[in-house]
């Protein structure tokens, strides 16, 4: 791709003769060393490739690319460690993952299907693919950080970009080993506030004129949330590690897919309110939509604001019934899947952001 200056053929003959002369020398190498370790002769081969792309005029690129060869040589011992720890069942979960992101999803059309055109394949499997990588990711920070530490982490990185399927990935871990129960409960409440910052930061930056009442209104239920999930981890007790369930599924598509499921349901719910409620479509359209996610129907009503479509209390009631929505439904879900003491914690941690938001909505504050 970077071209060649001059015939490749002496290039060509000089990796032939650097691959003929490892190849031979490695059999010895592996009899005498009782290994069978070629990291040698792929850093040979490398360091070869490296002084022709130098002679050929990309000397920042060869000398770039030689460092950074030279830091995984160096930790070769730590990647062979971490490599050794990786369970037969995370690697085939991380090769599945890969197999329906890279071959799946570019199959799927990014169009609308059905009813209003309210099914989109391509946007249904992104998804799927949403909930089985936050599973996997939660696997992984429990397996990294611990337990409780683990699954903060997850229910963090995910409120980045979806509570509603950071709170599903962590009710099935409660589900699977109810002994993190309390932890994965008070995690789905952080992960909520996460959404409020996020759903602040989006109202601000595309309808400033929504910043100063809305977007406050937002950060301060985003406060509430994220201090209420504080205090339910602080109470939350010890796990002891004969607790925890070394069996838990590490990839669950069935699960994914259901959600992708429900979310096309959603989809089309709120398409069928839109359509036939009239002037309250945009209400029910707000509902049907939080109950899954916020963050479209947040854009969608901030354009309309902005095109000058919907007033500005119409936009913001619009937007505090989805999130209502989102609540109730997330409520839900860590509470029948997650069960008791994970519902009791979300219950709980939304009930004092809720009224929290309602006080300051009653001080005239947002």
């Amino acid at each position: 791709a970077l071209g060649m200056v001059g015939p490749p053929w002496p290039a060509a003959a000089g990796l032939v003769g650097v691959a003929l002369l490892f190849a031979v020398s490695f059999q010895r190498a592996a009899a005498e060393g009782d290994t069978l370790s070629i990291t040698t002769a792929i850093a040979g081969l490398v360091t070869y490739a490296l002084g022709v792309l130098a002679s050929q005029g990309h000397v920042l690129l060869a000398v770039g690319s030689a460092a950074v060869v030279a830091l995984l040589l160096d930790l070769k011992d730590e990647l062979h460690r971490g490599i050794r720890q990786i369970a037969p069942a995370e690697l085939d979960a991380v090769l599945q993952l890969g197999v329906l992101t890279v071959v799946v999803l570019p199959l799927l059309p990014d169009v609308g299907y059905g009813p209003y055109e309210a099914l989109n394949p391509f946007r249904l499997w992104v998804a799927v693919l949403l909930i089985a990588a936050l599973s996997l990711a939660g696997h992984a920070a429990i397996r990294w950080r611990g337990a409780h530490q683990g699954l903060l982490w997850a229910a963090i990185l995910g409120g980045l970009a979806s509570s509603t399927a950071a709170t599903l990935a962590l009710a099935r871990a409660a589900r699977a080993t109810p002994a993190l129960a309390p932890a994965a409960g008070s995690a789905a409440v952080a992960a909520c506030g996460v959404m409020f910052v996020r759903m602040a930061v989006v109202v601000s930056a595309l309808q400033p004129q929504l910043a100063t009442s809305l977007g406050a209104l937002l950060m301060l239920m985003a406060v509430a949330c994220l201090a209420a999930g504080a205090v339910l981890w602080r109470l939350k007790p010890p796990v002891a590690p004969a607790e925890l369930a070394p069996t838990a599924k590490v990839f669950d598509l069935p699960t994914a897919v259901g959600f992708g499921v429900m979310l096309g349901a959603v989809a089309l719910l709120a398409r069928a309110a839109r359509e036939h409620l009239g002037e309250f479509g945009l209400y029910g359209v707000a509902f049907a939509s939080g109950l899954t996610d916020v963050d479209a129907i947040t854009i969608s009503t901030i354009g309309l604001v902005r095109d000058g479509t919907a007033p500005v209390d119409v936009a913001a009631l619009a937007i505090a019934l989805a999130v209502l929505a989102n609540m109730v439904a997330k409520a839900a879900m860590a509470w029948f899947i997650g069960g008791r003491a994970v519902g009791q914690r979300v219950v709980a941690g939304y009930a004092a952001t809720l009224a929290v938001g309602g006080i300051a909505l009653a001080a005239g504050l947002a």
